[in-house]
């Protein structure tokens, strides 16, 4: 059974930093592209971050660029998203994704419209980040 679990969020002051993780089982995702989306009430579901393993690459949405930071842990089949400077706009629950038919993260010419959410099949629980002003 393939699962993702998340951890790591929790309540924060703004211009603070939390550490997400994403531990996947039931399957290895040394060819995969791992991406975090994240929801926050009343808004619609958006892309913040993927790392692939397939060509090495990483994306960031232009809201946590230079602010976040994602990475991969092959060993402990774990990508971790590392979040500094935190702000009140970053609440929301964070989820993890992956599917087998996605290799390669968004570019900057395709934006998430390459990863489109909807067809992803694996999804973590979600964790939640709350950043306090």
């Amino acid at each position: 059974e393939v699962q993702l679990v998340e951890s790591g969020g929790g309540l924060v002051q703004a211009g603070g930093s939390l550490r997400l993780s994403c531990a996947a089982s039931g399957f290895t995702f040394e060819d995969y592209a791992i991406a975090w989306f994240r929801q926050a009430p009343g808004k619609e579901r958006e892309g913040v971050s993927c790392i692939s393993r397939s060509d090495g690459s990483t994306y960031y949405s232009d809201s946590v660029k230079g602010r976040f930071t994602i990475s991969s842990d092959n060993a402990e089949n774990t990508v971790y998203l590392q979040m500094n400077s935190l702000k009140p706009e970053d609440t929301a629950v964070y989820y993890c994704a992956a599917d087998p038919l996605f290799l390669f993260c968004p570019t900057p010419r395709t934006g998430w419209g390459a990863l489109p959410p909807d067809t992803l099949d694996y999804w973590g629980q979600g964790t939640q980040v709350t950043v306090s002003s």
